[in-house]
């Protein structure tokens, strides 16, 4: 009997072990969120397999193929395992190929993990090739074929024709939680799904200034989000009201110092939302050495700020390379989106990249720190971001 299923390849979660039953199941439960229904699941040898029992969908592959820990998919006809089963269900393939695009040449690339199959993988590929060499009157080309043929035997037969990459890692929910600092720009929104990727529950903080920047730049980055919850499910976003204390900030702290101590206020907030939200550590978009707060010295004064571990997932990145992953993830277009956030508002023309403690903390002594917070918490909302709707400002673009 032929059905339709998906072919779901996990990496690392191969290696847990003992524990590989509750990355699994974590893997098992966001498919199913990312697929709005119930799925009917087998788990065979380093595969899950999705049964499929309705038409095949290309918008669920793509929310399927999304999700972390998949590292790549394949819609596949699953047969019994005989040769006869296996040739027939290529040629369906392959009818089907045809019909959406031309090709001329092919090749079946077939691997038999169950020794007891009478063939060998290369007499495999010489009966089924040549069947459809007959069938459709196509060339054999193994070096670059237009169309691949792909076999795997197993318990039972699987053929596919397609191999759909996933963004691997861990599943969200196997590595505790942390807030995430994000602004609307480049590196932020990369940091917090590179931070998803390893398994994290995410909440976004946004710091908003309003009416230093305007409602816009709180829009784009709910639409951020919306990308990021495309691969992570639902997000816990916090618009932190952050008004009073750049004002604060503006009017007591040395111009030279006034981002060092932005960001450490920055810190103590997201700390006492980590709080809140039962997260461990905090997550930043800092890349070492990108611009004045972000060299050593003053990571460190920022650190201060804080008692909890602060996770910089760029900090061996450079800026290449964090565009280039921001494009693949979907949201380069929306951070270049010309709207400021707090973050770019009044940086001074030479701040220093070297500051000590010391002066920070002096600096700091004519700021009402604590009812600063207190307000900024009071008055912050609260609002959890569907990766279902679509963006306010651009539609993303899908890696």
């Amino acid at each position: 009997m032929t059905e339709r299923i998906l072919l779901v390849r996990y990496g690392e979660i191969a290696l847990k072990g003992r524990n590989r039953p509750f990355f699994l199941q974590a893997l098992t439960r966001n498919l199913a969120a990312q697929a709005g229904r119930p799925l009917q699941i087998r788990y065979h040898f380093g595969r899950v397999l999705v049964h499929l029992d309705w038409e095949e969908d290309d918008s669920l592959i793509d929310r399927l193929r999304r999700t972390f820990g998949v590292v790549s998919i394949s819609p596949a006809l699953q047969v019994p395992p005989r040769l006869d089963a296996i040739t027939e269900a290529a040629a369906a393939l392959v009818a089907r190929a045809l019909g959406r695009r031309a090709a001329v040449t092919f090749k079946v690339d077939a691997r038999r993990a169950d020794k007891r199959f009478p063939l060998s993988s290369v007499e495999v590929n010489a009966a089924v090739g040549r069947h459809l060499q007959e069938r459709f009157g196509l060339r054999v080309d193994l070096t670059a074929p237009d169309l691949t043929i792909s076999v795997e035997v197993r318990d039972l037969a699987y053929v596919y024709t397609k191999v759909l990459p996933g963004p691997g890692g861990l599943p969200v929910g196997t590595g505790g939680r942390v807030v995430a600092l994000l602004s609307g720009g480049i590196d932020s929104p990369v940091a917090a799904w590179m931070a998803a990727r390893r398994g994290l529950v995410v909440t976004p903080v946004h710091c908003y200034a309003f009416p230093f920047v305007n409602e816009r730049s709180k829009l784009k980055v709910v639409d951020l989000c919306r990308v990021l919850a495309g691969y992570a499910g639902p997000l816990r976003l916090w618009v932190a009201h952050f008004t009073e204390i750049q004002r604060a900030v503006q009017l007591v702290v040395r111009v030279d110092l006034r981002v060092t101590v932005l960001r450490r206020m920055m810190m103590r907030l997201a700390e006492r939302i980590a709080r809140r939200e039962g997260a461990l550590a905090l997550v930043t978009g800092e890349s070492l050495g990108q611009v004045a707060s972000q060299t050593l010295p003053s990571m460190a004064v920022i650190d201060a700020a804080t008692t909890l571990p602060v996770l910089r997932p760029l900090v061996g990145m450079d800026k290449t390379e964090i565009t280039a992953r921001a494009r693949e993830i979907g949201t380069y277009e929306i951070s270049i989106l010309p709207y400021e956030d707090c973050c770019s508002l009044f940086v001074p023309a030479h701040p220093r990249t070297q500051p000590t403690l010391a002066e920070v903390e002096d600096q700091e002594r004519d700021l009402a720190v604590e009812p600063l917070l207190a307000e900024a918490v009071e008055r912050s909302t609260l609002q959890e971001v569907s990766p279902r709707e679509s963006p306010e400002l651009l539609p993303a673009r899908l890696a």
